[in-house]
């Protein structure tokens, strides 16, 4: 059992990123990938959990990118980073104000409707993160008693088309491609269901972004069916693309669907993704060298 897709508190999960690695150790994955919203500030500490566990577990550092488009969202994994490049270092810091510019929208939408006054630095300390989210929203609401759940926050007020809802801008799909590569990673496109685009149409879309660099589909994910993972799975095939499977786990309790080790059915996620998929993707291929545990040691 592997995962491919987990935040941690370095963006919106809920676990800290030496919780989230002991976490994955605890469920024997062959294989985890730390993917954080617009950041890599998890990857130092997962990196070091990890390797003084002495366990066998393969850690895949990694990041997801906010990418502009027109409807719904677009989100790019990069999996397997082995740097921090200049590339990615620019990518980052434009995500982060375009960021801090929607969350302080939608902060002006909350106070205008509940009269609560906070900032986002108050929010930043609160929640122990410089990237704060739609998530970090909906738990401050469900402590302020105006939801009971945070997924309740997120289909009343948070949502894409509720009152509270603000659309990033996001990066730029060449840019952030050149980010990801420059840093030695392999860029995936991430739930594709989240562009809303059916699955009847969507194969040129994906073709589209397979000739400008994406290499990998997020075919399996929690947000889907299993018919319709197998379903992009084969359009993936077709296309010449690897295909990789995540839970998109945020912490227990977070979601009710999201398990991590657990994917689209509810199924385990299986050892291919990883053997048969991403490894022979990254080609040589040794976390321990990369910069991220590279960085703890000196």
């Amino acid at each position: 059992m592997i995962d491919l897709h987990s935040h941690s508190s370095a963006s919106d999960g809920f676990f800290s990123p030496t919780q989230i690695a002991q976490y994955a150790i605890s469920k024997k994955l062959s294989a985890w990938a730390l993917t954080d919203h617009d950041t890599i500030d998890g990857l130092h500490e997962a990196a070091r959990a990890v390797f003084e566990s002495g366990c066998s577990m393969e850690f895949v550092p990694g990041i997801e990118l906010n990418i502009k488009w027109q409807k719904g969202e677009f989100h790019l994994l990069g999996l397997g980073l082995r740097s921090f490049s200049d590339e990615l270092k620019s990518t980052i810091t434009f995500l982060s104000k375009d960021r801090r510019e929607r969350n302080e929208e939608i902060l002006r939408k909350m106070k205008s409707e509940t009269g609560f006054e906070i900032s986002i630095s108050q929010l930043e300390e609160k929640f122990a993160t410089k990237q704060i989210g739609r998530p970090h929203f909906a738990r401050f609401l469900v402590e302020k008693g105006i939801v009971k759940k945070p997924q309740e926050a997120f289909d009343r007020f948070l949502g894409v088309g509720r009152p509270w809802y603000a659309p990033h801008s996001g990066e730029d799909l060449d840019k952030a491609i050149c980010a990801i590569k420059k840093s030695g990673g392999l860029p995936v496109l991430a739930h594709p269901k989240s562009l809303y685009i059916s699955l009847n149409k969507i194969e040129p879309v994906i073709a589209s972004f397979r000739e400008r660099g994406v290499e990998g589909v997020e075919a399996y994910h929690p947000c889907v069916r299993e018919a319709e993972a197998v379903r992009l799975e084969k359009i993936a095939r077709n296309l010449g693309m690897f295909v990789t499977a995540g839970s998109d786990f945020h912490g227990k309790g977070v979601r009710a669907d999201r398990h991590l080790g657990f994917s689209a059915g509810g199924e385990k996620i299986a050892n291919r993704f990883w053997f048969q998929e991403l490894l022979p993707a990254l080609g040589k291929w040794d976390w321990k060298e990369s910069d991220w545990l590279k960085m703890q040691k000196e």
